[in-house]
């Protein structure tokens, strides 16, 4: 199994440039099952790997997959220009290691988004090509009627698309909720859909992605925790069902 240097196992996790780093080692700063590690130059294998930097114990993660209950008033974006970006929620190094939102979220929705620094990962899973199913939670302006949901699941025309656009599912959830799944992933699309069909969505929540929901990672809005293995399967079945079918037999 590869190994890597101290150093180098430190700026692959994002805690600066390599001599940062060794900068670090050198000041006793890394301990290593329990003892201080202090010589840059000695090889330990990458995964599985844990070290305490700062009194934090840390685990070796070649890929970071995170998920994120994004609040409002942040901006899906690594260069932000009028509001704080969502990178400011999470721990610093991971600017550093370059994770990016895997789509984005428009400034006023909230829910569940998605980031990596895994190239594959992030256009496996924001390619329209894929039909990757997201769940969102509207909130209209006037009451929702079966009349609206009837329109939405049969497609309504937006003004700058050849076809019309239909949700995958959509089910009244209160007086002025539904519940809406997506597959084709448009820009604005559950807010133009809304209006196409004669109402206004005064707030929106993605609350599902594939699989994966909102709920079962019980996080508050603002936090942020890794996707673990499992996290990740129920991602990628759906992934997988989707692009076979999205390709078609043969």
């Amino acid at each position: 199994m590869r190994t890597l240097t101290l150093d180098r196992i430190l700026q692959s996790q994002g805690f600066g440039s390599r001599k940062y780093c060794r900068d670090l080692i050198s000041a006793g700063e890394v301990t290593i099952d329990g003892s201080i590690a202090d010589d840059y130059r000695v090889a330990y294998v990458g995964p599985g790997l844990r070290f305490s930097l700062f009194d934090e114990e840390w685990l070796y993660r070649e890929h970071v997959y995170i998920a994120l209950n994004k609040p409002a008033n942040f901006e899906c974006s690594r260069k932000p220009s009028h509001h704080p970006g969502v990178l400011t929620l999470m721990p610093e190094q991971f600017t550093w290691r370059d994770v990016q939102p895997v789509g984005r979220l428009d400034l006023d929705t909230t829910g569940l988004l998605l980031m990596s620094d895994d190239g594959p990962f992030i256009h496996a899973q924001s390619s329209p090509k894929r039909h990757v199913p997201k769940l969102y939670r509207a909130t209209t302006d006037t009451p929702v009627t079966p009349g609206l949901v009837a329109q939405l699941l049969a497609g309504v025309q937006l003004h700058d698309e050849p076809l019309p656009l239909a949700a995958r599912s959509c089910q009244m959830v209160d007086a002025n909720q539904i519940d809406i799944v997506l597959e084709q992933g448009k820009y604005h699309q559950v807010k133009r859909m809304l209006a196409a069909a004669g109402n206004h969505c005064v707030a929106l929540q993605r609350t599902a992605i594939g699989a994966l929901t909102l709920a079962s990672l019980e996080l508050d809005e603002g936090q942020w925790c890794y996707l673990e293995p499992e996290h990740l399967a129920l991602l990628s079945a759906v992934t997988a069902t989707a692009s076979s079918a999205s390709h078609g037999p043969g």
